[in-house]
């Protein structure tokens, strides 16, 4: 299993110690698909009785790091700090709304201009080798995180379907379930979620479909059971709980970018020289950190990922 792509060439096992890593490995063949109550206690979170707050238990875990050395968000963090409208634009509410939401069964579509149609149960798209990637994830309001998933790659699926020659995009849908996901109640949007990369960022190494996150199964209110991960993207491209991956000839329709294009473009690659019509880019707050950072072009990910945008003027991405 892969720690992380990492473009400065460290090898994983000098972020994380080899026996973190194996006994992390181990639990999960061992484990399998954990409970939400299993999954926060095996991460450090002490369960209480009905009605009070979890409580951190000491831990002696190494703390988990990217390639620059940023230290990984807590399990809290991640799990209670979520921009989800599905359920609510709340995002401390987005966790209670989203506990009972049903994962299984579950299918992904993949259809559109491919040799191989075909639909994909959860369980199918779990047998594809399953890497772990500590990435950065900054939102285009500004803020960011950093988040060990677990995931695999989704051009090994793409190669699976076989794009024919004429297929230049990649279209991605959400589920839709308005008694499930009260959010998509809400008329001033246009429901379902819906998003959209290049083929070839599709293809790229770097972008997953994330199935977990600190090496268990993937939290509801993080996308359960599938979702998006574009790491040198705004978070907004990540889409969550996928149903539908079709590929296209034409440049699909995305969400964010039918509600507001000046602010929601389609690249939307991270750009801290292009500021949104509502705010500044440059600079970043690291949620659980006071101070702001700058922030990096393409997320930090410029090695791998610059060569896409050859030629396109970086200041058009919105």
């Amino acid at each position: 299993m892969e720690r992380n792509l990492r473009h400065v060439g460290v090898p994983s096992s000098e972020i994380t110690p080899e026996a973190v890593f194996l006994s992390r490995r181990q639990f999960l063949k061992v484990a399998g698909v954990v409970s939400a109550t299993a999954f926060l206690a095996a991460c450090g979170v002490k369960i209480t009785a009905a009605g009070g707050p979890p409580s951190r238990a000491p831990t002696t875990t190494p703390v988990l790091t990217d390639e620059l050395g940023g230290p990984a968000n807590s399990i809290d963090q991640i799990t209670h700090y979520n921009n989800y409208y599905e359920f609510s634009t709340n995002k401390l509410a987005v966790a209670p709304l989203s506990k009972t939401f049903k994962t299984s069964p579950w299918s992904v579509e993949i259809g559109g201009l491919v040799h191989n149609p075909k639909a994909y149960a959860i369980e199918d798209l779990l047998k594809f080798e399953q890497k772990e990637r500590i990435y950065r994830l900054r939102c285009v309001e500004a803020w960011s995180m950093v988040i060990p998933w677990t995931g695999f790659e989704l051009g090994e699926l793409l190669k699976e379907a076989e794009p024919m020659a004429s297929a230049k995009y990649v279209h991605f849908v959400t589920f839709m379930d308005r008694k499930q996901m009260p959010g998509e109640g809400d008329s001033l949007y246009p429901w379902p979620y819906r998003e959209g990369l290049r083929l070839d960022e599709a293809m790229h190494r770097l972008t997953i479909l994330a199935t977990g996150l600190y090496g268990h199964a993937l939290p509801n209110q993080d996308g359960a059971p599938i979702r998006l991960v574009v790491p040198w993207k705004y978070g907004f491209k990540s889409i969550k709980a996928i149903v539908k991956i079709e590929l296209t000839e034409k440049q699909p329709e995305t969400f964010w970018n039918d509600v507001a294009p000046r602010e929601y473009g389609f690249y939307a690659n991270v750009n801290p020289n292009v500021n949104t019509p509502h705010r500044s880019q440059a600079y970043e707050r690291r949620i659980g950190e006071l101070s702001r950072r700058p922030t990096l072009i393409f997320n930090g990910y410029g090695d791998e990922v610059a060569a896409l945008y050859n030629g396109m003027d970086l200041s058009g991405f919105y």
